[in-house]
């Protein structure tokens, strides 16, 4: 028997704004839009057919009407997520679907590959390693292996960065990350809010490979990140040390700046997409 990919009734007909019925127990609550449940079960239809589909096969599999099939594949195509067959006709998934598809193999697969890292990291240095992710507007750390000693920093699972106040932050704006628009908010007496000082400070990240914060967003904290890069350079993961300032001091930065570098360099390969 061959599998449909039904998509939910709505209460209107084709409407590509319009809201789905609300989610039936179980679900997740959310209401659906319909235009994006349609374009789901026509992927899910090319993904499981042994061959190529046509726009009216599509139709009865999933149960939506050509036309509005027809106008599906025509936006997944333009985004290259399906390709038409220029021999039939018919459309198959696309390249941009396997690029998407190892982004979020690397997300999901990365706090297992980067631990070994941070592990080594914290036994080098004694102090506490990071591992964040970027977003749209900054950094969020997802794993961290905490400082053996008595006196140490503490890292927080979901904690944001501040973009121009830490040095994972500042990772983030040196490699395509968002600037925050209208005043740069001062933390400490040394956080930088000068436009200007912030972009030479970014220019001078991309030369050496790492940055660093120094007392910039709590007065007793010393930090530096360094990029995990993917093949095409574009940054997957940071990589940062935090500790006292009193014992990180700018000999010991440096020095895990180094050893940042090292796991980076070795990460990168892993990570590329």
């Amino acid at each position: 028997m061959r599998a449909t990919y039904m998509v939910r009734p709505t209460a209107t007909t084709d409407d590509d704004e319009r809201v789905g019925d609300p989610a039936a127990p179980g679900d997740s609550g959310e209401r659906h839009i319909a235009t994006v449940g349609r374009a789901v079960a026509v992927l899910t239809a090319l993904a499981e057919s042994p061959r190529d589909l046509g726009t009216n096969e599509l139709a009865r599999l999933t149960g939506i009407n050509a036309s509005s099939v027809s106008r599906v594949l025509a936006t997944l195509a333009r985004d290259e997520l399906v390709r038409r067959v220029p021999d039939n006709g018919r459309y198959r998934l696309g390249l941009r679907l396997v690029q998407l598809g190892n982004a979020a193999l690397a997300r999901v697969d990365l706090r297992e590959v980067v631990r070994p890292h941070l592990l080594a990291l914290t036994e080098a240095t004694g102090e506490t390693s990071t591992l964040s992710i970027p977003g749209e507007h900054t950094t969020m750390t997802v794993d961290y292996v905490q400082s053996p000693s008595s006196v140490r920093s503490v890292a927080e699972i979901g904690r944001p960065s501040v973009p121009h106040a830490t040095a994972t932050g500042k990772v983030f704006l040196a490699h395509g990350g968002r600037a925050p628009e209208g005043a740069l908010s001062a933390f400490t007496t040394r956080t930088v809010t000068d436009r200007r000082e912030l972009t030479r400070q970014l220019t001078v990240v991309r030369a050496r490979g790492w940055a660093q914060a120094v007392g910039e967003r709590e007065d007793d904290l010393n930090a530096v990140a360094a990029p995990v890069l993917d093949s095409r350079g574009a940054l997957v993961a940071i990589l940062g040390l935090q500790g006292p300032a009193a014992r990180f001091d700018a000999a010991a930065m440096r020095a895990g700046a180094e050893e940042l570098l090292g796991h980076t360099v070795a990460l990168s390969p892993r990570v590329a997409g």
